[in-house]
């Protein structure tokens, strides 16, 4: 059979086919038996008839189901998901047919649905939120803005899309780094704006997603807080001193304006002037403390091994056993110095708060490589952390000697060394006890 021929001919002729041995039988018979000519031709017009008849009526049980499934299929191509075979049996194969792409074109309108439902929530989002979203296509045209980036450029949607990134004063911002922060002059707002950049494909093709959020509330809010707790510190720590100062001072005036004086005077006027002098002393110290947290130069990074880095810090406390465990063998780029200073300063505050407890107890230092990240662990017997909340405050402190610096020291050159300093209270059966954990990129 010509393989050119149409699936619905084919049907057709393989019905003829498959006829054609009893319409022979029955034509030969037909012609053998004792009928007129006319009888006979008549007989054999009828017999042609019903074969050809009944071929037709095969090749439409088989074409047209056939058809009502592409419709149906073509109906979901263009997203008609409305249409539906009519009364479907499950119980033949044509049936199950027609079952399925019911149940498929329900099943892609419920996700079409879905779809739209979600699109419209994201685009509902981006629209109202304050953050100027943009995305651009490959020939760096603007396809979408929200109104917070019609406000940033101060022009409406019909005037932006479609513009080149360089028309809209963007085209920089489509270079460099993905994230960044820039200082930047808008028409509709300046400042310091936070950049954020990344690639999507839509339709088989690569756009790009701005978006552009300001900083600048942000960081004068931020100004605005660290200023007033810089004011309330400083202005705790004056009154502290300044408020007994004028006290004695007032006192000393009184007492030298009276006549005849008493006959200590001389003594109490020795002892007021040393209570001032103590005072002025600690309020320089003050100073000069918070002059050391404001000028904490920027690391130098150096090549830095870690267990001659933790033995040098920890032969230098001798009041109790600090018990070193090996870790690793791992080199970090870092600033020793720096790194140095923060981890005596730990050791010190475990060895102080072990010997609250015990002058017997012990201090545990150790290091381990935690993922793409060093970790060292200080690990003490004292009391443990009544509460953490204020361990990073700076000034803050429960020593009757400490000055409140120590930590937020160690917590400002583990960030500058991008890493990160914790200290928990221990989480074991073993009794009570700190955990400093230092955290350090690689």
């Amino acid at each position: 059979m010509p393989k050119n021929l149409k699936h619905e001919t084919r049907i057709l002729l393989l019905t003829l086919l498959s006829g054609t041995p009893a319409v022979a039988l029955s034509l030969w018979l037909l012609w053998r038996a004792d009928f007129s000519n006319s009888s006979r031709g008549m007989l054999t017009a009828a017999v042609l008839a019903i074969w050809w008849g009944l071929a037709q009526v095969v090749r439409e049980r088989v074409v047209r189901p056939l058809q009502t499934a592409s419709n149906l299929l073509s109906a979901l191509r263009e997203e008609d998901f409305s249409v539906r075979a009519r009364s479907p049996r499950r119980d033949d194969v044509l049936g199950e047919l027609m079952g399925e792409i019911n149940t498929l074109s329900q099943t892609l309108r419920d996700q079409r649905l879905g779809a739209l439902e979600a699109s419209a929530l994201v685009r509902t989002v981006m629209t109202e939120i304050e953050v100027a979203v943009f995305t651009f296509d490959e020939a760096q045209r603007l396809q979408f803005v929200n109104r917070a980036g019609e406000r940033l450029l101060t022009r409406p949607l019909e005037q932006l899309l479609g513009r080149t990134a360089q028309e809209l004063g963007l085209g920089e911002l489509l270079n460099g780094e993905p994230a960044q922060t820039v200082q930047v002059n808008f028409s509709g707002g300046t400042g310091r704006w936070g950049i954020r950049r990344n690639s999507f494909r839509r339709e088989g093709r690569p756009h790009q997603l701005l978006v552009l959020s300001d900083l600048s509330r942000a960081l004068r809010d931020e100004e605005r807080l660290a200023w007033q707790r810089i004011v309330r510190v400083i202005g705790h720590e004056l009154n502290n001193s300044l408020a007994p100062i004028k006290s004695i001072a007032g006192t000393m005036g009184t007492m030298l304006s009276k006549t005849p004086r008493p006959g200590d005077w001389e003594s109490d006027l020795q002892n007021g002037l040393t209570i001032i002098a103590s005072r002025a002393d600690s309020l320089s110290r003050f100073m000069d403390a918070y002059s050391r947290l404001a000028r904490l130069p920027s690391p130098r990074l150096q090549p830095l091994k870690v267990g001659d880095w933790v033995q040098r810090a920890a032969r230098l406390e001798t009041r109790v056993k600090v018990e070193l465990k090996p870790g690793p063998d791992i080199t970090i780029h870092a600033d020793g110095d720096q790194l140095e200073q923060l981890l005596i300063n730990l050791i010190r505050n475990a060895v102080e708060a072990t010997l609250e407890i015990s002058p017997q107890g012990r201090v545990t230092v150790t290091w381990t490589k935690s993922g793409e990240s060093l970790e060292v662990l200080v690990d003490d017997e004292g009391p443990g952390l009544s509460n953490s909340t204020n361990l990073f405050v700076p000034f803050f402190t429960t020593k009757p000697s400490g000055s409140g610096i120590g930590l937020v020291l160690c917590r400002q050159i583990a960030e500058a060394h991008g890493g990160s300093l914790t200290l928990e209270n221990r989480r074991s059966a073993a009794g009570s006890g700190c955990v400093a954990r230092l955290r350090l990129p690689p």
